[in-house]
């Protein structure tokens, strides 16, 4: 499991393709919290999601990579 440690505000969160998944507003015990900018259209709009830090493969830089793919991370998403 990579260094979750190192994840802090505003670092953006990628999916193991590359693709942005979101932006950390901080951590939340064992999950990250995403901004509320990236929480998407119609009734996920507008409020926290939640990714599990179990899918971080890697803190590069000020990026987190996922290990899966974004549009299979946004499924494991979950909100307050």
């Amino acid at each position: 499991m990579a260094d979750t440690s190192a994840i802090k505000e505003h670092m953006e969160v990628i999916g193991a393709d590359g693709v942005h998944v979101g932006t950390v507003d901080h951590l939340d015990g064992d999950r990250i919290k995403l901004t509320k900018k990236d929480s998407g259209e119609g009734s996920h709009e507008g409020h926290h999601h939640y990714i599990s830090l179990g899918l971080v493969a890697d803190v590069e830089g000020d990026k987190v990579r996922l290990s899966a793919n974004a549009d299979v991370a946004v499924t494991f998403e979950e909100e307050a």
